[in-house]
């Protein structure tokens, strides 16, 4: 117990505040949110709660581990971020072009792959957790991830709002905007990073 309180005992107001807006961006729950609604109208299955659960759990372990797990496996930040940066290009050339790349095959449910991951604990937002734990502190960090999570589970309960109220030329002109958004974060990712290493 004494641990614990010494543990949250370091977090600082500021720099949850600055972590936060930082980490949502990179995460950016309204910018997927096409991808989100696209896949439901394939039929996807998603739980909003499960989503957040696993985003959580994946960028906690990452934010502990993430280093070491990459360095037990030879594997640089760069490639990981270069081989994600590829996968939401593929995502986002769907969205665009209205094409059928990734087969759902986990009975319907897309809560894990793709949303959670890579979309909202992907490359990017590995980057950026190991970019920032040199300024922040862990305790900083974990409550910032907290608040990302749970602003994450508001914006996807309103997703299906937005499904239900929202007209299907809207929902087709979003999808196609986001995805030029989306299209554009991977290439960043991916040339980014390419330049990086060489």
């Amino acid at each position: 117990m004494e641990t614990v309180q010494n543990f949250f005992g370091q977090v600082d107001f500021w720099q949850v505040v600055s972590s936060f807006i930082f980490l949502i961006a990179i995460i950016d729950p309204f910018g997927n949110i096409p991808l989100t609604i696209a896949l439901e109208q394939k039929g996807v299955k998603i739980s909003a709660w499960r989503v957040c659960l696993a985003s959580l759990i994946i960028l906690l372990a990452f934010l502990f581990l993430g280093e070491w797990v990459l360095k037990l496996f030879g594997v640089q930040i760069e490639y990981f971020a270069i081989a994600g940066g590829f996968i939401i290009f593929l995502m986002a050339i769907e969205m665009i072009l209205d094409v059928t790349i990734f087969k759902n095959d986990l009975e319907g449910d897309g809560s894990i792959v793709p949303l959670a991951f890579p979309m909202y604990a992907g490359p990017g937002a590995f980057t950026a957790l190991l970019a920032i734990t040199a300024e922040y502190n862990v305790a900083s960090l974990c409550v910032s991830l907290f608040l990302c999570i749970a602003f994450l589970y508001v914006v996807l309960i309103g997703t299906h709002w937005l499904t239900k109220y929202l007209g299907q030329t809207s929902l087709y002109i979003i999808r196609k905007f986001f995805g030029i958004i989306v299209l554009a974060i991977a290439c960043k990712l991916m040339f980014g990073n390419l330049a990086a290493i060489f």
